[in-house]
């Protein structure tokens, strides 16, 4: 509702307005609440009490009452010699909302919400702070896109140096693209041995990992929001996927390998792929981290390459020369327009 901003609602999370606790104990009885219905307690938001439904954005649930004593308590007990009074409402509160719902909940400290809703670049950047100072082995994440821009590194910055100052190893896959960058290879220069890099054609969307427990990935393509999940199947998941593009991902110490066919860049012989798989344009620069107008050009000089005066003839070149994925014949060489054939010499 407009009009009901923060300053309406002076109050921390242990002393909700009577609107905040109406929908706060109706959601925690019936598990979820519409969006409409909170809008007279914009505070259940900023307090992080209701977030969105991960399948039904105009709902929101509760996080659970022993998340946020948990969570109260965190900062409580640094000010414990001045906050006696506050600490025992907050514990107060939250165990009487926890039993609104008549069932049993893990006890504050374990496992939290399985999937959370980070509504905002703040909490996105709050949650991953939080994530940062508790990890204590590794780090696994999935950069896609092309040439990473100085200010993206620059942003999670302060926790890669923190992370390596505790001695936490660092996984980070890239595109083949980001090679180009010399930032990428400024800022792995800096984290030294902390951080081992390897590049693909193509990767899957962002992806953090922490200590293989808590996952990080975006909810939306503009990326003001992204899902927090901490469901041990969900982690499990991601981990193997993560390992298995690992092993196929090229170090990027190393060069990447020769295609074999002459005059066919690596670069090109991933579009052809694709272009063989049917995308257009757009999905194919957008998969490679490259611009639309760079594939265009790519695709130009592959369809010169081989020979293709049409879209549908440079699909068939491709085909025959193998670079659709399909394995070629090895008595049987790649012969490319205007390449004469060994036999006819």
């Amino acid at each position: 509702m407009a009009g009901h901003g923060a300053q309406e609602h002076p109050h921390g999370a242990d002393r909700l307005c009577a609107a905040g606790d109406r929908v706060y104990s109706r959601a925690v009885r019936r598990g979820r609440v519409p969006r409409r219905d909170a809008e007279p307690a914009p505070c259940l938001l900023e307090l992080a009490l209701l977030h969105p439904d991960p399948d039904d954005m105009d709902w929101l649930v509760p996080t659970s009452p022993q998340e946020v004593m948990t969570r109260l308590l965190r900062g409580l007990y640094d000010e414990v010699s001045t906050s006696q009074r506050r600490m025992g409402s907050a514990v107060e509160a939250f165990e009487w909302y926890a039993g609104l719902d008549g069932r049993s909940r893990p006890a504050a400290g374990t496992e939290g919400t399985a999937i959370r809703v980070l509504d905002g670049l703040a909490r996105i950047q709050a949650a991953m702070d939080e994530a940062t100072q508790a990890c204590q082995t590794e780090v696994l994440t999935v950069q896609p896109g092309g040439i990473r821009r100085e200010a993206e590194l620059s942003e999670g910055l302060h926790r890669a140096l923190a992370l390596r100052g505790r001695g936490v190893r660092m996984r980070d896959l890239y595109t083949h693209v980001a090679r180009h960058g010399q930032g990428l290879l400024n800022y792995l220069e800096l984290m030294g041995d902390a951080v081992e890099a390897r590049t693909l054609d193509e990767v899957i969307d962002r992806l953090i990992l922490f200590d293989r427990t808590v996952a990080f990935i975006p909810a939306n393509t503009d990326r003001t929001m992204a899902l927090e999940l901490r469901h041990p199947a969900l982690i499990a998941y991601l981990v193997t996927v993560f390992e298995r593009l690992w092993r196929l991902a090229i170090p990027l110490t190393a060069p990447l390998p020769d295609t074999g066919i002459e005059g066919i860049s690596h670069r090109e012989q991933s579009i052809a792929a694709l272009l063989a798989e049917g995308h257009q344009d757009a999905v194919i620069a957008e998969r490679l981290g490259i611009s639309v107008r760079t594939a265009r050009a790519h695709i130009a000089r592959l369809s010169e390459t081989l020979g293709a005066a049409s879209r549908t003839q440079l699909g068939v070149r491709i085909a025959q020369a193998g670079l659709d994925g399909s394995p070629r014949a090895v008595t049987s060489p790649v012969i490319l327009p205007g390449q004469e054939s060994p036999t006819a010499r």
